[in-house]
């Protein structure tokens, strides 16, 4: 394998703060209670998450880079931060609307607005952490 050949994994990390309730509302307060803990309540909650973009591709010929880390910071911030940071996803998101706000979720939904701003040849992986223990991969 020629250096030109060989991939290479960039990251970008960023922080957002962001509250939410699961829920699913086809069930009573006591069911979802019983599912979802503290998580369903009504009155919402919230995470200070840890979000990291991995970007997976052959580094340029002519700039050495897999992606300009400023553009993905842009993006990130502009797909991301200005969409999620200090809201309640739940309400003031179109994304949550009808789509229950589980980490599973909200880490799908930040691949899909980060995947359509980013060159199709290159892989894109979101970890995203609700806390420091919890945390999910997409795609997986």
């Amino acid at each position: 394998m020629s250096g030109s050949e060989k991939k290479v994994a960039v990251f970008r990390k960023e922080h957002f703060n962001a509250a939410h309730r699961i829920f699913n509302p086809a069930w009573d307060d006591r069911k979802n209670a019983e599912v979802f803990g503290k998580c369903s309540n009504p009155h919402y909650h919230g995470h200070n998450y840890e979000l990291i973009v991995k970007v997976t591709g052959v580094p340029d010929p002519d700039t050495g880079y897999v992606m300009d880390m400023k553009v993905l910071s842009r993006i990130t911030s502009e797909e991301v931060l200005e969409k999620f940071d200090h809201k309640n996803l739940n309400l003031d998101t179109i994304y949550f609307r009808d789509l229950n706000p589980t980490a599973e979720h909200i880490a799908m939904v930040i691949y899909d607005l980060l995947r359509a701003r980013i060159d199709p040849r290159l892989d894109v992986q979101v970890r995203l952490y609700e806390t420091e223990r919890n945390f999910v991969e997409y795609p997986a």
